[in-house]
């Protein structure tokens, strides 16, 4: 029975952070994997997702006939998209490999990493099995775990999965060419990802079913909005509150049925159904039971504010991290999660871990980033505020760029301090400068700390720096000259 300081399970984003953070400290670890090394991160997730909204927006500027110039027998071949696409998983899994066997235990001695598949079970606090796929069986020892199983997408109730024509987001790679036309099943992040990523390659009629009234509804109207309207341009078709009652396999198509708010249904038919309808956290059949570890109703394990699952306090060897938790299922997060719970572990922590800040990255066309809160957040917690919208199309490196559509958003606390509180940017370049806003907006910077900052120019964060002089009315353009352009407005909690 092989003995360990650390065991990880699951090699996904907080997993695999765990597992090197551990080897910073000496560590003799095991990460174990029960399908494809770097989890849903690498194979079914964000990197290959992205790569496909690369592939996607390279080919739809290409196609472009705005600019000037024209690209003659453009086409696109599905199978050759996803080998590319499969490809950048794969080089990315080849750099973790590389890492597991520079430091393997045969190599190092101050620390090494042993990577083994299978799928693991606690049998007691120290031990668990891993049964591997030839139907072997191994028990492994460590003084510590992390789990980090992550997350898989949720089914839809009555309409099975078949990997081929009603898929899920890992099921996206298994499809042999582009769907003449497609219907996806859900308006949050993932689902408005995916119907960005067809529709730009202009192979596919996109059906979007959003149940509410709005896509990503968790945002401020003007940002859901934006958009559906961008979907919309680019030759989607949302289906705004209506419901999948059901989907009939017929030989050569799909017939879906759908029921809306207002009580009337339509039928219409499509070739693949992308059911996208959020994810679900990987905590069956773990062997927690017998540790008197639950998991709440939502199947998430609790953690305390150092990752360590908090309904075991007899026990603090077994910390979790990533989507299992309900924290967010974000790869930052997770990997967040996963390197902290490794300090907590060795008592290296310095500073507390902080989940208010952020930064997410939505894939649309054109690219959306959100750090802190939004206006939705502040009127709930009563917060009054001040907001300043400054569009791209007033923004000389956009105009040059020929990619005006976008704005920056920025709340800032409606009081002497103006602390800024939150951020919302759309356009070219918006997932690349989020994070110096959310850096800005950790530190409690005020709005007269962050006008000090002068932006280059030209370049698109000068949208930034001109937002920030709305609020005093500093701006070189103005809201009276263009009032659809430039906005600013004030809610306080007392007149709500």
């Amino acid at each position: 029975m092989e003995k360990f300081d650390l065991i990880v399970i699951g090699s996904g984003p907080a997993g695999f952070a765990a597992a090197m953070r551990a080897l910073d400290f000496g560590k003799h670890v095991c990460l174990l994997e029960a399908k494809n090394l770097g989890g849903a991160g690498i194979l079914n997730g964000a990197l290959t997702s992205k790569a496909m909204w690369e592939l996607s927006h390279d080919y739809a500027i290409a196609a472009k006939v705005s600019r000037g110039y024209r690209a003659s027998g453009l086409s696109v071949d599905y199978k050759q998209v996803r080998k590319t696409v499969i490809e950048a998983a794969k080089e990315k899994q080849y750099q973790m490999l590389s890492q597991i066997e520079t430091f393997s235990p045969e190599k190092s001695e101050h620390g090494s990493l042993s990577l083994k598949y299978g799928r693991a079970k606690f049998l007691d606090f120290n031990t668990v099995e891993l049964s591997k796929k030839n139907g072997e069986k191994e028990l492994l020892k460590a003084q510590d775990f992390v789990i980090a199983t992550g997350a898989r997408p949720r089914e839809y109730p009555g309409i099975p999965i078949d990997r081929q024509r009603i898929i899920d987001s890992e099921g996206v790679l298994s499809l042999e060419k582009f769907p003449e036309r497609m219907l996806i099943i859900g308006s949050g992040i993932i689902g408005c990802e995916f119907a960005t990523i067809f529709s730009n390659f202009g192979q596919t009629k996109v059906h979007l079913l959003d149940r509410s009234n709005r896509v990503i509804p968790y945002e401020d109207n003007d940002l859901s909005d934006f958009v559906s309207e961008n979907l919309t341009k680019n030759g989607v078709v949302i289906h705004h509150t209506a419901q999948l009652r059901t989907i009939r396999k017929h030989k050569t198509h799909l017939e879906v049925v759908l029921d809306y708010q207002d009580g009337h249904s339509k039928v219409i038919e499509v070739d693949v159904a992308l059911i996208s309808i959020g994810r679900i956290p990987n905590t069956d059949n773990l062997g927690l039971d017998k540790l008197g570890i639950e998991v709440n109703r939502s199947k998430y394990l609790k953690i305390n504010d150092i990752c360590m699952i908090e309904n075991n306090p007899k026990h603090s060897n077994i910390y979790a991290a990533g989507d299992i938790t309900g924290h967010g299922q974000l790869y930052n997060i997770a990997e967040l999660q996963g390197r902290y719970a490794v300090k907590s572990i060795y008592n290296k922590v310095v500073f507390p871990l902080n989940y208010e800040n952020m930064s997410t990255l939505m894939f649309f066309k054109p690219e959306v980033a959100a750090v802190g809160m939004n206006e939705k957040t502040c009127r709930h917690k009563k917060i009054s505020y001040q907001v300043a919208y400054y569009s791209n199309q007033l923004v000389n490196r956009t105009i040059a760029m020929r990619n005006t559509n976008g704005f920056v958003k920025i709340i800032v606390s409606n009081n002497e301090e103006k602390r800024i509180l939150g951020m919302r940017a759309a356009g070219p370049q918006a997932s690349a400068f989020i994070v110096s806003i959310a850096q800005l907006i950790d530190r409690g910077s005020t709005l007269a700390e962050m006008s000090k900052i002068v932006h280059p120019h030209p370049s698109v964060t000068e949208g930034i720096q001109a937002c920030l002089r709305v609020f005093d009315n500093k701006s070189v353009f103005k809201p009276k000259a263009f009032p659809n352009l430039i906005k600013l407005a004030t809610w306080t909690a007392e007149s709500d």
